[in-house]
C-alpha cells in the first residue's frame, strides 16, 4: 500500500501561515521567525538525506558522533525561479571509516526521495569534511 501523505496550511489575507501537521506546528511568512518555503525545501531534503544516509551506514554497521548539513545555492532568474544549484557541505565528526561514510553519501544521494525529487530540477552537489 502507498505511503498516504497529508499536511494542512493555514493563511492569512497576507504571506503570513501555519503549517499543521500531527507531529506540530510550523509558522511560515516573510517574518523573522517564520519560515520561507526555500527553508523548508531545504530542511525537507537534509532530513530525507540524513534519515537515508543513517539507514546505509546502519546496514554498514559504521558510526559516527554528529555531522552537520549547510545548504547553499542560487535559484534562477527566469520565472517560475526553481532553484539552479545547490550544494551540501556536509561536516562529520568520528566516523569510524571515512571510505564507508563518503560511499554512504554517495548511495544516499542516489536513493534518497526529496533528493532525486530536486535533482530533475537542479544541480546538486556536496563535499564532505571531515573532523575527529
Amino acid at each position: 500500500m502507498k505511503e498516504r501523505i497529508t499536511a494542512v496550511t493555514h493563511f492569512t489575507n497576507a504571506f503570513d501561515g501555519t503549517l499543521a501537521l500531527k507531529e506540530g506546528f510550523v509558522e511560515i511568512g516573510g517574518q523573522a521567525h517564520q519560515l520561507t518555503p526555500y527553508n523548508m525545501l531545504q530542511g525537507a531534503l537534509m532530513a530525507c538525506f540524513h534519515a537515508t544516509f543513517i539507514e546505509i551506514l546502519k546496514k554498514k554497521r559504521q558510526s559516527f558522533d554528529k555531522v552537520t548539513y549547510k545548504t547553499s545555492g542560487e535559484k534562477r532568474e527566469s520565472v517560475p525561479t526553481t532553484i539552479e544549484k545547490l550544494h551540501i557541505d556536509i561536516t562529520i565528526f568520528g566516523a569510524s571509516n571515512e571510505l564507508a561514510t563518503q560511499k554512504s553519501f554517495e548511495l544516499a544521494a542516489k536513493t534518497c526521495s526529496i533528493y532525486q525529487t530536486i535533482s530533475q530540477v537542479a544541480e546538486l552537489s556536496f563535499t564532505i569534511h571531515y573532523q575527529a
